[in-house]
């Protein structure tokens, strides 16, 4: 069963902030997704599905719904993560400083149910000079072109030495 059809706050529509409890968010989210949204985890490098991902649509949150990404943010980053330039609108994230494993970083998290997505780094594509590197199991996936212009071929970015 989808994330979707089992968790009854789950909405590409509806914009209000989601405060569950954890309680509440186990007995909704596959353990997967729960791990990563609750929990902080992440995933092993080049196993999700998103990571080699192409098609036209938009990338939503898994917990809530909550449009985050749209096809023509999504550059080839060679990390193995989903990795995005710029999120849909300035609400849809939401960030906090993370100085956990002894790195100094930018924690990225839905600005709906703020579920943990990722990170954020300063060594991305122009016009934002970003990356969103973002866990596959936190994202959904609408497939067609709303949110998203045609899309041209993906561009493969270098990582900065």
């Amino acid at each position: 069963m989808e994330t979707k059809d089992k968790n009854p706050v789950y909405s590409n529509s509806d914009t209000s902030k989601v405060n569950l409890t954890e309680a509440e968010w186990k007995k909704a989210l596959p353990e997967d997704v729960y791990h990563i949204a609750r929990e902080k985890g992440t995933e092993r490098a080049f196993t999700g599905k998103f990571w080699e991902h192409k098609e036209v649509g938009t990338y939503n949150c898994a917990a809530c719904g909550n449009p985050l990404f749209t096809s023509d943010g999504k550059f080839e980053s060679s990390c193995g993560w989903p990795s995005f330039f710029e999120p849909i609108t300035k609400g849809s994230i939401i960030y906090a400083p993370d100085n956990t494993y002894g790195m100094s970083r930018t924690e990225v998290m839905c600005g709906r149910c703020k579920g943990h997505l990722g990170h954020v780094f300063e060594d991305g594509p122009p016009p934002t000079g970003l990356r969103y590197c973002i866990n596959s199991v936190i994202l959904d996936f609408s497939g067609g072109s709303a949110g998203a212009k045609t899309k041209e071929p993906e561009k493969k970015i270098e990582k900065k030495p």
